[in-house]
């Protein structure tokens, strides 16, 4: 159970801010893009196939990415990248018996470690998530001038008509809770880490894996959920 007690590690907290979103961002940003990109081919191939017809693609793909897109691909990246660090970070401290350590000095090993990245982790979740739904939205637009013939201002006009300001307030929700699930997982799995090399790489593995899983499964309670206030 995490616990927020004095004293807290202000300082801390900040270099995990700049460790999952600062230094996940290019990366993030090189992905989201391609994905919207993608999204956008995709949804016009099948339109003009089905409907011979693609004058709404960009505001349906403005409502996919703003719902699902842009937060979730960030999240599986976070998962990967952040979620993996913290893992073998953790795991590391455990076999080297410095967990103890600090449950020798009277230290929460919760409060001291899990705590400041459980926060990091939300906070930058959120702000790299509306980066990433901006950032798509452009990249979408821009496919959309050059390849369909839409200009921005018709993308921006078709997107106003689909896509609604809480939809972004949702992609934000979906991003605290994602984040919030990976450091969790990770410091759990770093916490029962087994001796040796092959059991750091075993919970980091774990936790790659079962991080992703749960924000798939989060994406749809919350997605089910939130459908209900649209």
């Amino acid at each position: 159970m995490i616990s927020f007690m004095r004293p807290f590690r202000w300082k801390e907290l900040f270099q995990q801010i700049y460790f999952v979103a600062n230094r996940s961002l290019a990366i993030i940003l090189f992905c989201v893009c391609f994905a919207a990109i993608v999204i956008i081919l995709e949804s016009s191939f099948h339109m003009k196939l089905i409907i011979q017809n693609d004058s709404m693609v960009p505001g349906f793909a403005s409502i996919l990415i703003l719902r699902e897109l842009a937060a979730v691909v960030m999240s599986l990246l976070l998962a990967s990248r952040v979620g993996a660090g913290y893992a073998s970070e953790v795991g590391t401290m455990k076999i080297t018996e410095q967990i103890d350590a600090l449950k020798m000095l009277g230290i929460d090993p919760i409060n001291y470690l899990v705590v400041p990245r459980f926060l990091a982790c939300i906070l930058g979740s959120i702000m790299l998530t509306v980066i990433a739904n901006i950032t798509c939205l452009l990249a979408a637009a821009f496919v959309s001038h050059f390849y369909l013939g839409y200009t921005t201002g018709l993308f921006l006009s078709s997107m106003h008509r689909f896509a609604h300001f809480r939809d972004i307030l949702f992609a934000m929700i979906k991003g605290a809770c994602f984040g919030g699930v990976i450091p969790l997982v990770a410091c759990y799995f770093g916490f029962h880490c087994e001796s040796g090399a092959e059991g750091v790489g075993k919970a980091t593995t774990n936790t790659v894996v079962v991080a992703s899983i749960a924000i798939i499964v989060i994406d749809f309670i919350l997605s089910y959920t939130l459908s209900y206030l649209y």
